[in-house]
């Protein structure tokens, strides 16, 4: 097995470990016994967790740009990539009902031990942002994109919250209904709009 094989195990098997466990609560041996590697050969690779965390959130960083580049090949509209968006609950809904979103459960505890590794770790959710963003100002959302944007990000992660706390999968289901009900609407009342706009022309 070569040393970037290692390494790349390493960093998946804390990024499993991080989300179930925790950050705080996740040992060195915890991911040594995982990967099945000496405790030496892992501090060939990484010197602390602190350097493990840096390379899970590169990783998660790394994997949401390219899923975010798929949805855009693979969304005919904005409104359809918004949906791909939405339907991650229900991609993830076992693991969410089990352990909460990946993302904000990491966020969270950083936040709550003041880890400087937190504004790292925010910038998944400033990916999601940013791309939704601009999904909605294609809607011709101009104004209130980004307003647009952080509802969906606030929704969301409520959702995973509430399954993770009361572990109800329907509950997930439900809410996705519901979300896509509410970007119909706004994708219906911007096209409305447009309409309006070219007839008054």
């Amino acid at each position: 097995m070569t040393s970037v094989n290692t390494r790349e195990r390493i960093v998946e098997a804390a990024d499993q470990l991080f989300y179930r466990q925790g950050f705080e609560h996740t040992s060195f041996t915890d991911i040594a016994d995982a990967v099945q590697i000496s405790r030496g050969n892992f501090y060939h690779h990484f010197k602390s967790k602190d350097e493990i965390l840096d390379a899970v959130i590169g990783m998660r960083l790394a994997n949401t740009r390219t899923m975010l580049d798929r949805w855009e090949v693979e969304g005919e509209s904005p409104a359809d990539r918004i949906r791909s968006f939405i339907h991650i609950l229900i991609a993830n809904r076992a693991k969410i009902k089990r352990y909460g979103c990946p993302v904000g459960t990491l966020c969270a505890e950083l936040a709550k031990l003041v880890h400087p590794a937190q504004g790292e770790a925010n910038e998944v959710f400033t990916l999601f942002r940013i791309w939704l963003q601009r999904q909605f100002a294609l809607l011709g959302r101009g104004t209130d994109a980004d307003d647009m944007a952080m509802h969906l990000l606030a929704r969301s992660q409520g959702v995973a919250t509430l399954a993770n706390a009361f572990h109800d999968e329907s509950f997930i289901r439900k809410e996705v209904e519901q979300m896509c009900v509410w970007l119909d609407a706004i994708t219906d009342s911007s096209a409305l709009g447009q309409q309006n706009k070219r007839g008054r022309r």
